[in-house]
């Protein structure tokens, strides 16, 4: 398949070392896109020849002889001889020296330092650390000992990255739907292109240092659909290969030093037991990944073993096939693990492999691979994997399309036994008969952008051809029933109840919550929150009683978050059409509520309200739709901005 945008090795630089080509470990399942051509990226021709002559060292040039050489003068000899001299004083004075305790070097103890540096090494940074733009930094940092504030700041930058990179993935889909046509066979890689564009900002994250360890801000669970999005956040940095290392050229002391890697099977003989891995080294492979030579300890192998020598942890992320990716495969991230062996064997098409066991550190949560089997389980037979817990097996009654489950293994609390469920909001009748008389489109197999229903949403549909949401806007028009377009109508997508497994859960930190079993992609439909509308008058007289309301006009916009392209054109402005006036009305849900109300509040939620109409034209009274702003894992809750008090009440409204 044609490549959408030549991409590189991201740790690519020439090296005066020509060595026999690697194969990195590909993943068997993720199409990437094909080699760049040498006319885009000049770096990356087969026949390129580094530079291997020092820095500071006059240019010769191969035609000339050692006594046309030109000459350097005494004053620039002058110069140099002061830079060095005066380098030599800072190193003797401020660098840690080594200590030697019998034939080994050992750091000094109050050195921070992650690897031995000699001391021939260590030269001054003004000399070698001259980068080109969006270069990956060499620098290996382990960062430890976050405050709560740290650690809410690191993840929501993460979060923030990820959301621009899906809202620029999907546009960039949608554009090339838009421009060839829905259907066409090759398949976008808006992956690549949303890459490309935020690597040409300086907005792909850690790229000035090379972290070891825990990347701030990327929890343990959080999965990705794309390489390349591992790459944006700096989790792996590599785009084809499984491991992500220093090479010896970049590094410090002059050894490869490996930092993650990545375990999909892409290797016959990789045995993954969860906390233990025998992980396979790279290279030998032929076109079929079947193993034709025998690999060599060079590279990402080499990596792989100097880090085991200096205890070294490394990051581990796991590909896995998934049903429900965009990409047919999800990566997730299992935490930090330690290499413990190394050696070579012979592997199981009889040619010698590098193999190293893996065993993953402990006290940390469970792995997000984990996760993934047990929701599968749950998702088959919940009762077999939990006996003992389950209040419900289906909470609406098999009002919604799929069952919602209700789970309390904590205390004796049946609460949402008691309400009724409300699959749709109830409106109060006058409102059907408000707001003029009803249009449509006329569209017969399917709406059209050029149908009247695109018009009023200011000539754009605000979903792609998968009902995903492409950008917030202060009120959706979906199709409705003065519409003739048939019910698969790419506008309707929020009539056609969920599509997700949702267990409503008792929680001792929230109350109750609500988690899905299934994956929830960013940008993707989640429910309606329901309940019984009224008026201003109305509250006053329920407020009477303490009954918990909800108000819609508290949420917060977090619908101008999804799809915010201002960081990447600055010409983007947030869009006001189509207006929509402030709502005066609020949602008892007191008797009557669906599986959105036990949504718990969260300042960084994972979900946002977007005002959608379809069944009447009063701009009063829009529905409450939500949809997933990042990519929800299986079992993780999910959580709403509830807004702040305003003059009605003098708390936040949160109905559980």
């Amino acid at each position: 398949m044609g490549s959408l945008i030549p991409f590189l090795d991201l740790n690519l630089l020439p090296d005066p070392i020509i060595c026999p080509k690697l194969e990195p470990k590909l993943e068997p399942v993720d199409d990437l896109c094909s080699q760049p051509s040498t006319q885009e990226l000049p770096n990356c021709n087969p026949n390129f020849q580094p530079i291997s002559q020092p820095l500071l060292s006059p240019q010769l040039n191969p035609n000339d002889s050692p006594s046309q050489t030109p000459n350097v003068s005494i004053e620039e000899d002058n110069v140099y001889s002061e830079f060095y001299r005066i380098s030599e004083l800072f190193r003797t004075a401020f660098a840690t020296r080594m200590q030697r305790y019998g034939d080994m070097d050992v750091l000094d103890p109050d050195s921070r330092a992650i690897v031995a540096v000699q001391e021939e090494n260590r030269v001054s940074s003004l000399v070698v650390s001259v980068r080109r733009k969006n270069q990956r930094s060499a620098e290996l940092v382990r960062i430890t000992d976050l405050g709560m504030e740290d650690q809410r700041y690191f993840r929501d930058t993460v979060r923030r990255t990820r959301m621009v990179y899906d809202s620029l993935r999907i546009f960039c889909v949608a554009e090339e739907e838009r421009r060839r046509g829905l259907g066409f066979a090759r398949r976008s890689r808006g992956d690549l292109r949303a890459a490309s564009v935020m690597k040409d900002r300086d907005m792909w994250l850690n790229r000035d240092r090379r972290i070891v360890g825990s990347i701030p801000g990327v929890y343990i669970g959080d999965l990705f659909f794309f390489r390349m999005e591992l790459c944006v956040v700096g989790l792996h940095g590599q785009a084809q290969a499984g491991i992500d290392y220093v090479p010896a050229s970049q590094s410090s002391n002059g050894e490869p030093i490996a930092t993650s890697i990545i375990v999909s099977g892409g290797y016959e003989d990789d045995e993954d037991s969860g906390d233990i891995i025998l992980y396979t080294g790279h290279g030998g492979q032929d076109k079929y990944s079947r193993q034709c030579v025998h690999q060599k300890l060079e590279g990402g192998n080499l990596a792989l073993e100097r880090s085991m020598h200096y205890g070294i942890e490394l990051r581990v992320i796991r590909g896995i096939k998934y049903e429900g990716s965009v990409s047919g495969k999800v990566y997730v991230y299992d935490g930090l693990y330690r290499i413990l062996d190394s050696w070579f064997d012979v592997g199981k098409s009889g040619f010698g492999v590098y193999k190293y066991k893996l065993m993953r550190i402990e006290g940390q949560p469970e792995m997000g691979s984990a996760q993934l089997r047990f929701a599968q389980s749950l998702r088959t037979n919940p009762l077999s994997v939990r006996p003992m817990g389950y209040l419900s097996l289906d909470i609406s009654n098999k009002r919604e399309n799929i069952p919602v489950l209700l789970y309390n293994d904590i205390d004796n609390d049946h609460e949402p036994l008691y309400f009724e469920y409300l699959l749709k909001t109830v409106f109060p009748p006058y409102v059907f008969h408000q707001g003029g008389n009803g249009t449509g489109c006329d569209c017969i197999t399917g709406c059209s952008d050029d149908c009247l229903c695109s018009l009023k949403n200011g000539g754009t549909f605000a979903y792609d051809s998968n009902g995903i949401l492409l950008r917030g806007k202060p009120l959706i028009f979906e199709c409705g029933s003065f519409c003739r377009c048939p019910p698969n109508c790419r506008n309707r997508v929020t009539q056609t109840g969920i599509k997700h497994r949702f267990e409503v859960f008792r929680s001792r930190e929230t109350g109750w919550g609500v988690r899905s079993l299934d994956l929830i992609q960013a940008g993707a439909f989640i429910c309606e929150y329901t309940g019984v509308v009224l008026t201003r008058d109305q509250v006053a007289i329920f407020t009477m009683n303490g009954d918990t309301l909800v108000y819609p006009n508290r949420f917060t916009e977090r619908w101008a978050e999804w799809g915010d392209l201002s960081q990447i054109y600055p010409e983007y402005v947030k869009p006001a059409f189509p207006s929509i006036p402030p709502l005066d009305f609020a949602m008892d849900v007191s008797r009557m509520r669906n599986v959105a109300c036990y949504i718990s509040h969260s300042s960084s939620p994972n979900v946002l309200v977007q005002f959608v109409m379809y069944d009447h034209n009063n701009l009063l009274f829009p529905h409450l739709m939500l949809f997933a702003m990042e990519n929800i894992p299986p079992l993780r809750e999910l959580s709403l901005d509830y807004g702040v008090a305003d003059e009605w009440m003098g708390k936040l409204s949160i109905c559980n």
